[in-house]
């Protein structure tokens, strides 16, 4: 790892930290010390660090919250283009590198990085997640397929029924099976895991789905960047409700439950970070930072939402509980 120079002060001390003044005093962002590293997205560790994607960078980036300090681990190959990562039921991280073409797995405790090459060419990976049977489940965006990975590496595809859907963002829904979006098709699909696929299609025409997260209310949540709503599926797929942005073009994109228990997403036009109540009630907080352009968000450890700002090259904070 190439970390920074010891001795860094907290992180609310640290040089170059900065607020919303002006815009919304309960966010702070934090400059990356390397340029144009264009981090994706972002989870907390077991470790109660957090850890991103630098899809321009070709870097694994880490935040340590008790020091403040910045550190990364190179990938192995260039232009990988790391962009979605999650914690894998072995404690350890697992991402996808949408150039390279592979499934990459962090031993935490190692700083050691093995890659998985995806049977099919230039299938572009994009969401991963840690399925309820034990192995990782990720989304192929340019192969039209939902890959699946066991801890020893072993690779399977399921291909979808309908051509040019797109998938991307993929999680674990409360009825055992994995859901993930249709961004060209317009749909959102269900598989179990044993590669069983049913999909369901958006009551409005373009909405391009991202991304989808499980919500407090056992339905699954999910942005149309396209769209510029968010939406709500039950389990069974025959409820759809979508709830409208109130700003037009903001391009809604990662969306995570946080530990309020609502939904947060990142707005990537309108550098904002959204809260959406599970009644459907929205909430927006712009960043300091003009076209910042924010995606990923996770739920930190220290109760708060951290999110990354891909154009503003920045680790932000949105305090859920300020003193």
């Amino acid at each position: 790892m190439d970390r920074r120079p010891a001795g860094a002060t907290l992180l609310e001390d640290r040089p170059g930290a900065g607020s919303a003044a002006g815009k919304n005093k309960f966010i702070t962002e934090y400059p990356l010390p390397n340029p144009g590293s264009g981090p994706h997205d972002i989870v907390a560790a077991p470790d109660g660090s957090l850890w991103f994607c630098e899809f321009d960078g070709n870097r694994l980036g880490r935040l340590q919250l008790e020091t403040g300090t910045f550190s990364g681990i190179n990938l192995p190959h260039p232009h990988s283009g790391p962009r979605v990562m999650t914690i894998g039921p072995d404690g350890d991280l697992w991402f996808t590198e949408n150039l390279g073409n592979r499934i990459g797995r962090l031993q935490l405790e190692r700083d050691l990085i093995r890659e998985y090459d995806i049977p099919t060419r230039n299938s572009k990976p994009r969401g991963i997640k840690a399925g309820p049977d034990g192995n990782l489940w990720f989304a192929e965006s340019a192969a039209n397929q939902i890959g699946r990975i066991t801890p020893t590496g072993t690779i399977t595809e399921f291909r979808l029924p309908r051509p040019n859907a797109n998938p991307r963002g993929i999680a674990a829904g409360p009825d055992g099976n994995l859901w993930f979006v249709e961004g060209f098709g317009n749909r959102i699909g269900r598989i179990t895991p044993s590669g069983e696929i049913t999909e369901f299609d958006l009551p409005y025409p373009n909405s391009a789905p991202a991304d989808i997260t499980a919500g407090p209310d056992g339905n699954m949540w999910f942005t149309e960047i396209a769209g510029n709503r968010i939406g709500r599926i039950s389990t069974d797929g025959e409820t759809i409700k979508e709830f409208n942005l109130p700003n037009p073009f903001s391009q809604p994109i990662f969306i995570k439950l946080g530990p309020d228990k609502n939904l947060w997403f990142g707005e990537f036009r309108g550098s904002r970070i959204g809260r959406i109540t599970p009644e459907g009630k929205i909430t927006e907080f712009p960043t300091p930072t003009d076209n910042s352009q924010p995606r990923g968000l996770t739920a930190g450890p220290d109760g708060n939402i951290w999110f990354t700002e891909q154009r503003g090259n920045r680790i932000g904070r949105i305090l859920l509980k300020p003193a």
